[in-house]
C-alpha cells in the first residue's frame, strides 16, 4: 500500500538497506587523465516545439562554452521502454572511467504523469551508449522521478542517484547504488520546507555542493554539506536567476581547475534559452553573469548536463557521430541574435525561435570563387543567401553569373575579433556583410569605420 504524502515527508522512506552488493564489488580509481574537452548530455525542445526531441542528445566542446552537436544533432540513442522518451539526461564518470547516463522517464511535457523509474546508458568512450535498462527507484505511484544527478560518495563507497520528487512539499529522494541495477531504498535527501526542483551536486575540497531551484521564489541557490550525507545541507548563496523563469541548474568545474561554472534553463520569455554564471570560489558567494558572446550552448538544447573528457574521448566521439555539416552565424554586438532567413529577408533575430532551421546553412564553396564561400539554406536547399541592392536576402540560385557573384563572399578575420569572422563581398570588395536595424546588407567598411560598425559586420561560425 502507498504511503500518504505526510508519512512520506516525514520520513518512512528512511530505510537504508541496501539491494545492492555494496562495496562487494570493489571500485576502481577514476580515470587519471587530463581532461582537455567537455561532453554534454541533453534532449531539444524549441519555442513551438518544433524542434522537441526526447532521445539523447550529445555534445562536445573544447573549451566548455562553445558546442559541437554530434550526429547533426539528432539523437545517439532513444529509450525503447517506459514513456519511450527522456528528460533531463545527466553523464557521470565512474570510477573505473567510463561513463553512465541516467535519465527522466518521460517524452514531452505531460508533467502531471509519474514514473517510478529511470533509464540509464553504459558508455565506454562516448562513441556508443549501450546496456539500455530501466531501474525502478521507489513503488509509490504519486510520487515523481524527475531530473536525476549522480555523484559518488566515498564514505559509502557508492554512487547516489539524486532526483526531485513530489510529496505533500517537492524534495529530494537519494538511493544509493553500485552498478546501477540495483538501489537502495530510497531516503528524502534535501527537504529544506519549500518545494525545490532541479538537483544537481558535485564534491570538491571535501564539500559537497547541491545547487537547485527554489519554487517558491523561482531562484536558484546553492547548498553545502561536510558529509554529502541525507539532510546534512545549509543553503549558502542568494538567489541567482537570469530571464523571468529559470531551471536545471548544472554546475561544472573547469578542466583547468580555475573557476566554476553554472549553467540554468530559462523557459520565459521564450522557452529553450541557456544562461551562464562564473566563480572562481565555487564556496563562496560571488557569481557573475556572463556575457552571451562567451558561450554557445547546441542548438535547442535542454537541461543539459556536461562532464570533463579527455582528447581521445573527444576525438573518437566526433569521428564516431560526426560534426554539423551546417553552420549558424551568431552577431557580435548582439550575443543572443542569429542570422536567419524570413520571408525572403535575411536578418538577425534573438534566439531562440521557430522554425529554428532557419538559422541552419550550409557554408559552401564559394558560387564565384571556390576559395570564398556562400550560404545556402538548410530548410530551403538550392536557395543562397545573396545582396541586391545592397540588401540581403534568400533566393533560389538561378546561376547567372550575377547571381554566383552577389551569392559569394570571403571569409576575413573578424573586424571586432580576428577570432571571429567576417565576410567581404565578392563583386564589391569595399562592402561586408554586417546588419543594421537587424536587417543584413553590405556596406562599406574600412580602417576608418566606427567599433559598432566593425562589430555588426562580425559574427562567430559555430553549430
Amino acid at each position: 500500500m502507498a504511503l500518504t504524502r505526510r508519512q512520506f515527508t516525514l520520513g518512512a522512506l528512511a530505510s537504508t538497506a541496501l539491494t545492492t552488493t555494496g562495496l562487494s564489488l570493489g571500485a576502481r580509481p577514476a580515470l587519471a587523465a587530463t581532461y582537455t574537452a567537455y561532453a554534454m548530455t541533453y534532449f531539444t525542445e524549441s519555442p513551438s516545439f518544433t524542434g522537441a526531441n526526447y532521445g539523447l542528445h550529445v555534445a562536445v566542446s573544447r573549451d566548455g562554452l562553445n558546442w559541437t552537436p554530434l550526429n547533426q544533432n539528432n539523437p545517439v540513442v532513444t529509450p525503447t521502454a517506459g514513456d519511450l522518451g527522456l528528460r533531463d539526461p545527466y553523464i557521470h564518470r565512474k570510477q573505473d572511467g567510463t561513463f553512465v547516463v541516467v535519465a527522466t522517464d518521460l517524452y514531452g511535457t505531460n508533467f502531471g504523469r509519474n514514473s517510478q523509474y529511470l533509464h540509464v546508458y553504459d558508455s565506454t568512450d562516448l562513441t556508443s551508449f549501450t546496456g539500455y535498462r530501466r531501474i525502478q527507484m521507489h513503488t509509490y505511484s504519486n510520487v515523481h522521478t524527475w531530473a536525476p544527478t549522480v555523484f559518488w560518495d566515498a564514505g559509502r563507497g557508492q554512487y547516489a542517484i539524486v532526483y526531485s520528487a513530489n510529496t505533500s512539499t517537492d524534495l529530494f529522494l537519494v538511493n544509493y547504488t553500485s552498478d546501477f541495477r540495483t538501489v537502495s531504498a530510497p531516503q528524502t535527501y534535501f527537504s529544506p520546507g519549500f518545494p525545490i526542483l532541479d538537483a544537481d551536486i558535485r564534491v570538491s575540497g571535501g564539500v559537497t555542493y547541491l545547487f537547485y531551484k527554489n519554487l517558491s521564489n523561482g531562484n536558484l541557490y546553492g547548498a553545502r554539506s561536510s558529509t554529502g550525507a541525507p539532510n546534512s545541507f545549509t543553503t549558502y548563496t542568494s538567489g541567482l536567476r537570469q530571464g523571468n523563469a529559470i531551471e536545471g541548474a548544472h554546475l561544472v568545474p573547469r578542466n583547468d581547475g580555475g573557476a566554476w561554472w553554472l549553467w540554468g534553463d530559462s523557459f520565459s520569455p521564450v522557452n529553450n534559452d541557456m544562461y551562464m554564471w562564473s566563480t572562481s570560489n565555487v564556496g563562496g558567494n560571488s557569481w557573475s553573469v556572463m556575457n552571451q558572446r562567451d558561450y554557445t550552448p547546441p542548438l535547442n538544447c535542454k537541461h543539459g548536463s556536461i562532464t570533463g573528457i579527455t582528447d581521445a574521448e573527444y576525438n573518437a566521439a566526433v569521428s564516431r557521430w560526426g560534426a554539423p555539416n551546417w553552420v549558424r552565424l551568431k552577431s557580435s554586438n548582439l550575443p543572443d541574435y542569429f542570422v536567419r532567413h524570413s520571408n525572403g529577408a535575411v536578418r538577425i533575430d534573438p534566439y531562440p525561435f521557430d522554425p529554428y532551421q532557419d538559422q541552419m546553412w550550409r557554408m559552401v564553396p564559394g558560387l564565384a570563387d571556390s576559395s570564398a564561400v556562400s550560404f545556402e539554406s538548410v530548410n530551403r536547399p538550392g536557395n543562397y543567401l545573396r545582396h541586391s541592392g545592397y540588401v540581403a536576402r534568400l533566393a533560389a540560385n538561378d546561376n547567372t553569373s550575377t547571381f554566383r557573384a552577389d551569392a559569394t563572399f570571403y571569409r576575413t578575420a573578424g573586424l571586432a575579433d580576428s577570432s571571429w569572422s567576417s565576410f567581404r563581398s565578392y563583386n564589391f570588395p569595399d562592402r561586408y556583410l554586417r546588419h543594421s536595424n537587424y536587417v543584413l546588407r553590405i556596406d562599406p567598411l574600412g580602417t576608418g569605420s566606427s567599433e559598432a560598425d566593425r562589430q555588426s559586420a562580425t559574427f562567430r561560425v559555430t553549430s
